[in-house]
């Protein structure tokens, strides 16, 4: 587990994230948290054919979700 706090925004990191269901776009919130390579994966994979992004999501939802830097997106 990590000590520190990424400064990237949770609800904005939910908010791309769930941008998939809405625009059809995968990975958004990997690239606003700096995770550049995963987030073309799964831009061209529509979010690792759903599951990815899911999973994604309900680790965003539950705190647990890191930035490029092992930081925890925890605060909202």
């Amino acid at each position: 587990m990590s000590t520190s706090v990424s400064p990237r925004s949770r609800t904005i990191t939910l908010i791309l994230a769930c941008l998939l269901f809405v625009l059809g776009l995968g990975g958004l919130h990997r690239f606003y948290t700096g995770k550049i390579i995963s987030g073309i994966i799964q831009l061209i994979t529509a979010g690792g054919f759903f599951i990815w992004q899911i999973i994604d999501i309900i680790r965003i939802i539950m705190g647990s979700y890191e930035d490029a830097q092992s930081r925890e997106v925890s605060e909202w």
